[in-house]
C-alpha cells in the first residue's frame, strides 16, 4: 500500500514551506534542538556560508545533535545549552527563520517539556530579531500533560499580533482526533 508522501506530518509540510523561504547564507535558529533533525535540515538549507544557532536545555539533545553534525561533517552550527527564551543573549544579527517544535524530547524524559511562559518570551524575542519577510515556525504538540495549555497561550499570542506587521498562518489536520500536531507560521512583513 502506498502512503501519502507530504501530508502525513506537519513537520514535513513545514519543510515544504521552509525550503522555499530559506536561502544559502541565511542565519537561522532551531529554538528546540531535540534530536537534531531540524538543525541538520536548516544547516543544509543555509549552506556553508550560512549559520544555525540551535538551543536546548538538555545535555542529551546536545549530544544527539552533535553526533549527527559530526557524522555529516557539518560545521556551520552553534549548539547552545540554554533555554530558547534567552535567544537575545546569543544572537545579535538579524535572522531569517526560527523553528520551534513544542513539547518534549522524543525518546527523552517526557516530564521535561516546553512551557508557555518561556515559549511566548522566545517567540516574542525571535520576532524582534527577525528580518523583513523572515519566518517563525511553531509546531505545536499538545497530546501531553501541559500541551493544551501551551497551545492556548501560543494561540492567544499569535492572534493578537498586529496584521499590519505580521501574517500568521495556521495549519492542522481536521479529520484526526488523536491530538495531531499543528503548525503556525508567522511572517514579519517588510514594512516594519
Amino acid at each position: 500500500m502506498k502512503r501519502a508522501k507530504f501530508l502525513t506530518k506537519v513537520t514535513d509540510i513545514n519543510k515544504l514551506y521552509l525550503e522555499k523561504i530559506i536561502n544559502k547564507g541565511d542565519i537561522v535558529v532551531d529554538a528546540t534542538m531535540g534530536n537534531g533533525y531540524d538543525t541538520v535540515f536548516l544547516s543544509k538549507l543555509v549552506g556553508e556560508s550560512g549559520k544555525v544557532y540551535s538551543f536546548d536545555i538538555q545535555e542529551l539533545a546536545l549530544k544527539s545533535t552533535s553526533e549527527k553534525l559530526e557524522k555529516e561533517s557539518i560545521k556551520n552550527v552553534e549548539l547552545i545549552l540554554d533555554g530558547h527564551e534567552n535567544i537575545l543573549n546569543y544572537i545579535k544579527e538579524k535572522i531569517s527563520c526560527v523553528i520551534f517544535n513544542l513539547g518534549y524530547l522524543p525518546k527523552g524524559n517526557h516530564s521535561i517539556i516546553t512551557k508557555p511562559n518561556t515559549t511566548i518570551k522566545a517567540i516574542n524575542n525571535s520576532l524582534n530579531i527577525l528580518k523583513e519577510n523572515g519566518i517563525v515556525s511553531i509546531c505545536i504538540y499538545s497530546g501531553h500533560v501541559g500541551g493544551n495549555e501551551e497551545k492556548e497561550e501560543v494561540y492567544n499570542f499569535v492572534r493578537n499580533l498586529n496584521q499590519n506587521d505580521f501574517n500568521v498562518l495556521h495549519t492542522k489536520f481536521i479529520n484526526q482526533i488523536n491530538n495531531p500536531p499543528e503548525l503556525i507560521l508567522i511572517e514579519k512583513k517588510g514594512n516594519i
